[in-house]
């Protein structure tokens, strides 16, 4: 299976620590030699940047552990294929526009018979499971609301629906994101944390490699990092249920 990674934070905060324990999973502790791909959010922009090499050994990957690109939202993707052959348009995450906005999707697991699902609007560049989905899925949100509905909390109710029914079709963990609010779909692995003031040191599992985050942050940073697997040995990860969506905004939890 492939790995995630997220985060919600309410100023703009780099993702360097957690990318690189990630990144030592994609072919150094962890199988997921197929290639690798992130995205960041800059106001309406979303930089984004995909390899079809190990992360570990990606020298694109080398350059944004010591290139500090701070963003709210970012999503991450490691891949192990078994859907679709190892190429650039295979690697997660994907990215599409509705509304005027740039919305990003990665998701690990297989989904049996989701390509006889029918596509609307949407269109797959490259041959996974997770692009066919994400193609339907957003179809479904265009579909549902042609314009941004008014109450944040009735797109939730949609995607956590149309997640659901994914998850139904085999093993579905997800991250979703359209720049402000970033949705998270547990399967089977997806964990988060949340650090806000008091802060404190954090050590990777993966990489001898320890933060102190009260030396790099402010009294009012609030961050929130989802992941497959923890990332850290040294902090209370949440551990999400199968089945369970969860909801950040600016580094909080709103649903």
């Amino acid at each position: 299976m492939c790995e995630l990674l997220g985060m919600s934070a309410n100023v703009p905060t780099d993702i360097c620590f957690s990318f690189t324990g990630l990144m030592n999973r994609g072919g150094r502790t962890g199988p997921h030699r197929d290639g690798w791909g992130i995205a960041f959010y800059e106001g309406k922009g979303c930089r984004t940047f995909h390899d079809p090499a190990p992360s570990c050994e990606s020298e694109i990957a080398r350059l944004l552990r010591e290139y500090p690109i701070k963003s709210c939202v970012v999503i991450s993707h490691i891949r192990r294929a078994n859907r679709g052959r190892v190429a650039l348009e295979n690697t997660h995450p994907y990215t599409r526009e509705l509304w005027g906005r740039v919305w990003t999707f990665a998701h690990n697991g297989q989904l049996k018979g989701i390509k006889k699902l029918p596509l609307s609007f949407y269109r797959p560049v490259g041959t996974t499971d997770s692009e066919h989905a994400f193609c339907w899925l957003l179809g479904r949100i265009r579909e549902a609301f042609p314009e941004p509905p008014k109450r944040a909390s009735a797109l939730s109710a949609l995607v956590r629906e149309l997640a659901g029914g994914l998850n139904g079709l085999g093993v579905f963990n997800m991250l979703l994101s359209d720049g402000g609010h970033l949705w998270c779909h547990c399967s089977t692995n997806l964990a988060w944390l949340t650090r806000k003031a008091p802060f404190g040191p954090a050590t990777l599992l993966d990489e001898d490699m320890t933060v102190d985050f009260e030396k790099e942050t402010t009294p009012n940073d609030v961050v929130t990092v989802i992941a497959t697997r923890p990332l850290t040995r040294d902090e209370a990860w949440t551990v999400m249920r199968p089945g369970e969506m969860v909801v950040f905004r600016d580094g909080m939890r709103v649903g």
